[in-house]
């Protein structure tokens, strides 16, 4: 369904802030307006709810043309955004599998997953203007995302690898690796992690997860999302807590950097841990929040390179094995909390859901606990050691904004406070971009919804600068009538690019299958 005249939605423009401090959400304090905006253009929508109907999104200067991958059909949607109020649809490429999209000066690549995820993916390439298929390539298993390299010579490729099932007997965990893709000759690399294998316990000391029952290290690394200059790609490693840098001259994995934890006993980390006590509670707990970041994007800054992360985290729960459970149902260790019987309680800890393979003693009982994600974005140096972190800010800004929705599920409105047990707003896709000279990070909330946007001036101390939010609260998910719902792609389109001379911010919708053009002002 092409949508022309977006409906009327609670916040669709809302003006970029200048820094918020990390307070209590009961504080009062109000931002001051930095003079930039963000607002809803127009929409596209595939007409399908919850069922990955618009995911990432690649845009193409030359036709004006927006990729946009929808996986309950099995291709990518094409498009035509030269008025962005109102994105028309004129075309569709065939990619059964198709997991993400990129564009570079005409050609356009589509990581494809096979039938039997388990098995080898392709990438196929198809001309932006005709949509006429070019090529296709062999890669590895499940190849979650791809990008083409600043020069267009290489496109590199996420194989996560995902396991199929951890059941005895029927273990199918395929290796995780990364594929670089010349594109001019269509030959492939494929850097592996081969060489870590009898080394997981190295790994794990060093902080880097490695979990799968019975995995060797090779199995048990799943690249997640990609980012690349000049030789170089930074590629998360969601489910590890992890990076691997690849040098992509030589297709060999250079290193694996452990990306640390975050400790919520801070009072500026603090989140609200239950989802049953109908209430904000934004504070300090003894939990420590694993980055598992999923999406990454990099920029410069006085010469030097930064990494951004989106820290939503990521669980392996499937028949046979899950890595999962709630604090309530966990035995803690009484020399590390001491007041386990009151941090159980469900206005406490007790609904949190923390990762099951957590540091025990050795009776098997908790000495630490260990959230999934962290609720945050983070800048780091390009060796992956931390520069920057949003704290508690996340949570703080919703609560602010959208107190009535805090911490809501992207599955149905009238879901106050549900996911705060479990990830709260899930930040996942991230982008950078230049609006009047200075950078911005733009973050995805997959769960409550909305772009949020950061300015990275200064990368040892980013401002919150504002987030806009097109769902509409007052609608209805499953009906498809509640906006924007379950953002997963960000892309931000260059002024010099833009139909419109000015940046624009795409956004693809997972679960309301919508695509979403917003102006920066």
């Amino acid at each position: 369904m092409h949508i022309k005249t977006p409906i009327c939605l609670a916040a669709a423009t809302l003006s970029v802030f200048a820094t918020l401090s990390v307070v209590p959400a009961s504080a009062t304090s109000k931002p001051k307006p930095s003079g930039l905006s963000l607002s809803l253009l127009g929409r596209y929508s595939a007409g399908a709810v919850g069922a990955g109907a618009a995911e990432i999104t690649a845009y193409d200067a030359k036709t004006r043309r927006v990729f946009v991958v929808n996986a309950e059909q099995g291709t990518v949607d094409v498009l035509d955004i030269r008025d962005p109020r109102t994105p028309r649809k004129v075309a569709t490429l065939a990619t059964p599998g198709a997991n993400s999209v990129a564009v570079h000066d005409g050609l356009v690549a589509v990581a494809q997953q096979a039938a039997d995820k388990t098995a080898a993916g392709t990438v196929a390439f198809f001309d932006a203007r005709t949509g006429a298929k070019k090529r296709q390539v062999t890669v590895g298993a499940l190849p979650d995302m791809l990008t083409f390299t600043a020069d267009g010579r290489q496109v590199v490729v996420a194989n996560e690898g995902e396991a199929s099932s951890y059941c005895a007997g029927a273990v199918n965990d395929p290796e995780g690796s990364v594929s670089v893709i010349d594109v001019r000759r269509g030959t492939v690399r494929t850097a592996g992690f081969r060489a870590w294998n009898g080394k997981e316990d190295a790994l794990r000391a060093e902080g880097v997860r490695i979990s799968g029952p019975g995995a060797s290290a090779a199995q048990d690394l799943e690249p997640e999302y990609i980012s690349t200059e000049n030789g170089t790609a930074w590629v998360t490693l969601q489910e590890n807590n992890a990076l691997a840098v690849v040098d992509l001259g030589r297709a060999t994995v250079r290193d694996i950097v452990p990306l640390g934890l975050k400790d919520h006993s801070r009072a500026a980390a603090g989140l609200d841990a239950s989802d049953r006590d109908g209430k904000v509670d934004i504070r300090p707990h003894p939990v420590k929040g694993v980055y598992m970041p999923d999406a990454i994007a990099h920029f410069r800054e006085r010469g030097r390179t930064y990494l951004v992360t989106a820290n939503e985290g990521d669980s392996r729960d499937w028949d046979c094995h899950s890595d999962e459970v709630r604090v309530k149902d966990a035995e803690l260790s009484p020399s590390a909390f001491p007041d386990a019987a009151a941090l159980k309680q469900d206005a406490e800890l007790g609904r949190l859901t923390v990762l099951s393979d957590s540091p025990k003693d050795a009776e098997g009982r908790y000495t630490e606990l260990r959230a999934f994600g962290a609720r945050s974005i983070s800048v780091r140096a390009a060796d992956g050691s931390l520069v920057w972190d949003s704290g508690s800010e996340l949570e703080q800004l919703v609560a602010r904004e959208l107190p009535g929705e805090f911490n809501a599920d992207n599955e149905e409105n009238d879901s106050f406070d549900s996911r705060s047990d479990n990830k709260g707003p899930e930040p996942e896709g991230v982008t950078v971009g230049e609006v009047r000279g200075r950078t911005f990070a733009f973050a995805g909330l997959e769960r409550v919804g909305g772009v949020v946007a950061y300015d990275l001036s200064d990368p040892r101390r980013p401002k919150l600068a504002g987030y806009v939010n097109t769902r509409d609260f007052a609608g209805d998910v499953e009906a498809g009538t509640a906006g924007d719902v379950g953002p997963e792609g960000v892309l931000f389109i260059d002024a010099q690019d833009s139909p419109t001379r000015s940046p624009l911010l795409v956004v693809g919708n997972e679960v309301s299958g919508t695509t979403a053009v917003y102006a920066l002002v």
